[in-house]
Protein backbone atom coordinates (compact mmCIF):
# COMPACT_ATOMS: atom_id res chain seq x y z
CA UNK A 1 0.00 0.00 0.00
CA UNK A 2 2.92 2.35 0.63
CA UNK A 3 3.88 2.08 -3.03
CA UNK A 4 0.45 3.39 -4.06
CA UNK A 5 0.97 6.51 -1.93
CA UNK A 6 4.35 7.11 -3.55
CA UNK A 7 2.80 6.97 -7.01
CA UNK A 8 0.16 9.57 -6.05
CA UNK A 9 2.81 11.97 -4.76
CA UNK A 10 4.97 11.71 -7.88
CA UNK A 11 2.04 11.98 -10.32
CA UNK A 12 1.81 15.35 -12.05
CA UNK A 13 -1.00 14.58 -14.51
CA UNK A 14 -4.28 15.83 -13.09
CA UNK A 15 -7.70 15.58 -14.64
CA UNK A 16 -9.70 18.78 -15.13
CA UNK A 17 -11.61 18.32 -11.86
CA UNK A 18 -8.46 17.87 -9.77
CA UNK A 19 -6.85 20.86 -11.45
CA UNK A 20 -9.92 23.03 -10.77
CA UNK A 21 -9.98 21.96 -7.13
CA UNK A 22 -6.28 22.70 -6.61
CA UNK A 23 -6.41 26.10 -8.32
CA UNK A 24 -9.64 27.06 -6.56
CA UNK A 25 -8.34 26.15 -3.13
CA UNK A 26 -5.09 28.04 -3.74
CA UNK A 27 -6.98 31.10 -5.03
CA UNK A 28 -8.99 31.13 -1.81
CA UNK A 29 -5.77 31.01 0.21
CA UNK A 30 -4.32 33.88 -1.80
CA UNK A 31 -7.46 35.97 -1.37
CA UNK A 32 -7.12 35.53 2.39
CA UNK A 33 -3.53 36.81 2.41
CA UNK A 34 -1.32 33.76 1.83
CA UNK A 35 2.14 34.54 0.40
CA UNK A 36 2.84 33.86 -3.26
CA UNK A 37 4.74 30.66 -4.10
CA UNK A 38 6.23 32.20 -7.26
CA UNK A 39 8.07 35.47 -7.71
CA UNK A 40 5.92 38.02 -9.48
CA UNK A 41 6.96 41.54 -10.36
CA UNK A 42 4.60 44.48 -10.04
CA UNK A 43 4.20 44.41 -13.83
CA UNK A 44 3.22 40.73 -13.73
CA UNK A 45 0.68 41.45 -11.00
CA UNK A 46 -0.74 44.34 -13.01
CA UNK A 47 -1.11 42.07 -16.07
CA UNK A 48 -2.93 39.52 -13.91
CA UNK A 49 -5.01 42.39 -12.48
CA UNK A 50 -4.17 41.21 -8.93
CA UNK A 51 -6.71 38.42 -9.47
CA UNK A 52 -6.11 35.52 -7.00
CA UNK A 53 -7.47 33.00 -9.50
CA UNK A 54 -5.01 34.11 -12.20
CA UNK A 55 -2.14 34.09 -9.69
CA UNK A 56 -3.11 30.56 -8.60
CA UNK A 57 -3.12 29.44 -12.26
CA UNK A 58 0.36 30.94 -12.68
CA UNK A 59 1.56 29.05 -9.58
CA UNK A 60 0.00 25.81 -10.85
CA UNK A 61 1.76 26.17 -14.20
CA UNK A 62 5.07 26.71 -12.37
CA UNK A 63 4.34 23.53 -10.36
Amino acid sequence: MAQGKEENIKRLNYNKYEKARIIGARALQLSMGAPFLVTLSNDDLAKLRFNPLEIAKKEFEAK
